[in-house]
């Protein structure tokens, strides 16, 4: 099993299991003289914990510190250009939970998919197909985030959930997202209807039901010229980093599939952008918007009761993708440096 890297010039290497003694990352590429923001790292994993502002009751009921230990690559506040290492570890482990399915592989999860495919697996929560993984992203993104800030301080990355089962943001409440803090609300939903929609995950969880939904990635002031034609347009590598997250089953930049049935009088001339901030591939400088579809989680009925999982993947995934974004962006820049002489 080889496929643990993401990247062409900041490129990451994610290791761990679910139960493991901890899970970590690699980042090999980060420039020199990088301010290490040791108060961004701890809070952008602090967002992808269960329970951020409130949301105890309808996500995992896991609970883990995910206190960032870094062991190589930084030193007196920043970045040495070495190998940065950085783990977190595991301390609420129930692998008790997880005997069963050792010989009856749970519908819908990637249990009996590894074992097939690589004869051995560690079965406790999923091992490396869980969703703990996304953790080694998160600590990477946040790096990734530094050298953005270091180069593009205007550029920002805001996600949110445009749609949780049934519930979907209306285009006023779309177009201020920008204005608002998407944390403060339960899921992630930035809308009056917020608490309703925490209300049916509560409710979903009580009954081991499951909700999907669609999460939209907003980039604001990305640098310009961002894009390696051919095989790694930026859309490209961009559509890679989320469609490798857990769950993921659509993806669209700008009006996406919704082009098809506008003429194209119409689809040029439009002065909102339809492209999305990217043209050729290449970013125009314009903002990215992006859409990212989620099925409904897989544990559903009896074995959501049983064990510990979340009824609706969205509102935890929007810190995940977020950093998949900036993991992209900053390669993607490292990238632009060799360009021209």
């Amino acid at each position: 099993m080889s496929a643990n890297q993401f990247g062409s010039r900041f490129v990451v290497t994610s290791f761990g299991e679910s139960h493991g003694t901890a899970l970590g990352v690699v980042i090999d590429g980060c420039p020199a003289g990088v301010t290490f923001d040791e108060g961004l790292l701890k809070k952008e994993l602090e967002r992808r914990r269960p329970g951020h502002h409130g949301t105890g009751q309808i996500v995992s009921g896991r609970q883990e510190a995910d206190t960032p230990e870094v062991l190589s690559g930084v030193f007196e506040g920043q970045t040495l250009g070495t190998p940065i290492a950085v783990i977190v570890r595991n301390q609420d482990a129930r692998s008790q939970d997880y005997k069963e399915i050792k010989t009856a592989p749970r519908a819908g999860h990637a249990d009996d998919m590894w074992k097939n495919k690589f004869g051995h697996s560690d079965h406790r929560g999923g091992g490396r197909s869980s969703g703990r993984e996304t953790v080694s992203r998160v600590m990477a993104g946040a790096f990734a985030q530094m050298v953005l800030k270091h180069v593009s301080a205007p550029t920002r990355v805001i996600g949110y959930a445009s749609q949780i089962g049934s519930f979907t943001l209306s285009e006023e409440e779309r177009s201020q997202v920008g204005q608002k803090d998407v944390d403060s609300f339960q899921a992630r939903f930035p809308s009056s209807r917020d608490q309703d929609v925490a209300e049916m995950l509560r409710k979903a969880q009580e009954q081991g039901d499951s909700h999907g939904g669609v999460v939209e990635i907003l980039i604001q002031n990305p640098p310009a010229y961002l894009g390696q034609p051919v095989f790694h347009k930026l859309k490209s590598d961009l559509a890679l980093a989320f469609m490798s997250v857990g769950a993921t089953n659509g993806f669209e930049l700008g009006l996406g599939f919704e082009a098809a049935s506008v003429p194209g009088t119409q689809f040029h001339q439009n002065s909102q952008s339809p492209y999305g901030g990217i043209r050729g591939g290449i970013s125009t400088g314009e903002n990215i918007l992006l859409r990212v579809s989620f099925k409904p989680t897989s544990s559903i009925l009896d074995v959501a009761k049983k064990g510990r999982h979340d009824p609706c993947i969205v509102t935890r995934a929007i810190p995940v993708l977020e950093a998949m974004t900036w993991l992209v962006l900053a390669d993607h820049y490292l990238w632009a440096k060799t360009d021209r002489i």
